[in-house]
């Protein structure tokens, strides 16, 4: 539901999964029951600076490239793995990404979003694979197809600011007012340049004589 309705085009994401332990022993136990697990899902950017709290999970990648590996990750704090503007979210029921796909999450989904380099994307598309046999295939494509709303209400901490042109429609506004100011120069240029010449012939057409004293 998040790619269908909230994200304009496929991005990275990560999932913080939790669930109540004062009432389930387990996240298998939790993920059946009705809003058993909540999820806070962070949209990932790629740009050109590494992200160095990233590395904390990204460096562990080599120890479990294939399907039930495990190790373990020194203790870090995961609230530096969220993006900034933490009030800025949405939220809404919706369903696990992976089979069996129990539909008992409770999605927050952060508005901001992180960002990695590209390398650490890389690695990540690299390093993990979907199966042991040879060739090996990469875990690349693995996201879930878009789902149905389904009659759900997706809800927002903030209000959105929506933007009354698209960004061509933009771009082309910008540069039709650039035009139009450079339109309005060469008028204002060619005008002054007009009545500076206008001025210049008065100027010449004039006929200067000297005065004479005459006597009474």
């Amino acid at each position: 539901e998040t790619l269908n309705y909230l994200i304009p085009s496929p991005l990275p994401q990560l999932h913080i999964v939790h669930y109540d332990s004062d009432s389930y022993d387990s996240l298998s136990e939790a993920a059946p029951k009705p809003q058993g697990l909540a999820v806070l899902g962070i949209l990932i950017e790629v740009g050109e600076t590494k992200n160095p709290v990233y590395e904390h999970i990204l460096s562990h990648l080599h120890e479990i490239r294939h399907k039930d590996q495990k190790t373990s990750v020194p203790p870090f704090s995961v609230g530096e793995l969220l993006p900034p503007q933490l009030d800025q979210f949405f939220r809404y029921n919706g369903s696990l990404t992976t089979p069996p796909c129990y539909q008992s999450v409770l999605w927050t989904v952060f508005n901001r979003r992180a960002q990695i380099s590209v390398g650490q994307l890389e690695e990540l598309q690299e390093t993990l694979f979907s199966t042991e046999e040879e060739p090996s295939k990469l875990l690349v494509r693995n996201y879930r197809a878009p789902q149905p709303l389904n009659q759900r209400t997706v809800f927002a901490s903030f209000i959105q600011a929506e933007s009354l042109y698209t960004t061509g429609e933009m771009l082309s506004l910008g540069v039709g007012i650039l035009v139009g100011c450079l339109c309005l120069l060469l008028a204002v240029y060619f005008i002054a340049r007009k009545i500076r010449k206008k001025r210049l012939g008065n100027r010449k057409s004039v006929v200067f004589t000297s005065a004479r004293a005459t006597e009474a």
